[in-house]
């Protein structure tokens, strides 16, 4: 079949080139425009965008969904198609009545749970044990179409955001491939989705990345390997952001001062939450590198009786 890739981030560049090596022909790449990113904030183009370029894709970057010269594109590549994975838009109906087979999207959930932009990260911050990726036909509404297939991930306990992205994006190539087959053949299925079932992951609010050490540790655990690598959560110290990429659960039980270091170890420090301690491994402070707790303790030392999170 001729297809039209529409993503934007990492996480879509394996589907994208999973494509490249199937038996399909892409015919056009869309993404987001370029934005700034970095410490230059110079402007830096999308991963798709450079993906689609090293394989002599012709791509489109439209700043609204319904210009005209875009739609004009679009309907030049004649997608039977359209695959979307991550590509951060919303498809007016005019684009999702376009190609003669319909427009497929690879969801990072198991629909109808975690519809929206940040499926991984609420799944992890939420403490979930389960996640995996779906394919479904698109409809106006968001995240809502037939389900086509799904194949499930175990999240370890202490796996991050960063490792179950990873192994999702892999998956969700491989799946996506293999309804992309079925389509082509007239054998895809259409399994509606139970909206009693529907949850949400909205995107992440800047508000939500600061550690609440009155909540309970596993709590704050969850949080921390749900936003590692990216945002990243972060407590304060002397009014300044210490971001924590690694901690460990020391005691469930243990009460005392939230937020309060009741020890300093060779590995880190300890931290006592509403309910709980928690043993943090590595930090970032601001405008530094992340590195192990235990080098940043000999840089910035921290006694027994300071309290985090306090400006």
């Amino acid at each position: 079949m001729r297809l039209v890739f529409m993503g934007t981030p990492e996480f879509a560049v394996p589907s994208l080139k999973a494509l490249l090596n199937s038996s399909h022909e892409i015919t056009g790449v869309v993404t987001q425009p370029d934005r700034p990113r970095g410490r230059g904030k110079k402007l830096q183009p999308p991963p798709v965008k450079e993906a689609a370029a090293v394989a002599g894709l012709p791509v489109s970057q439209p700043i609204a969904m319904k210009e005209k010269e875009f739609l004009t594109r679009l309907k030049q590549w004649q997608p039977e198609v359209i695959v979307v994975v991550a590509f951060g838009r919303i498809l007016p109906r005019e684009i999702l009545d376009l190609p003669s087979k319909g427009c497929i999207n690879l969801h990072a959930s198991l629909l109808p749970r975690y519809r929206g932009a940040a499926p991984i990260h609420r799944a992890v911050m939420n403490g979930e044990t389960e996640t995996g990726v779906t394919t479904m036909w698109m409809v106006p509404q968001l995240d809502a179409g037939d389900i086509i297939l799904q194949e499930k991930l175990p999240i370890g306990p202490d796996a991050t955001t960063g490792e179950i992205h990873d192994r999702l994006a892999v998956m969700g190539a491989e799946l996506l491939e293999h309804t992309l087959d079925l389509v082509a053949a007239g054998q895809a299925p259409r399994q509606p989705q139970d909206e009693a079932l529907a949850t949400y992951a909205p995107p992440l609010k800047p508000e939500e990345e600061m550690i609440n050490w009155a909540q309970p540790a596993d709590n704050i655990y969850n949080l921390i390997r749900g936003l590692n690598p990216w945002p990243g959560a972060y407590t304060l110290r002397a009014g300044e952001r210490l971001k924590v990429y690694g901690a460990r659960i020391l005691d469930a039980a243990a009460t005392g001062v939230p937020g309060q270091v009741v020890a300093v170890t060779g590995e880190g420090f300890v931290v006592q939450a509403g309910r709980g301690r928690l043993l943090i491994t590595a930090v970032q402070p601001q405008g530094k590198r992340i590195m192990p707790a235990d080098a940043y303790l000999r840089g910035y030392p921290l006694a027994t009786g300071e309290v985090l999170g306090c400006v």
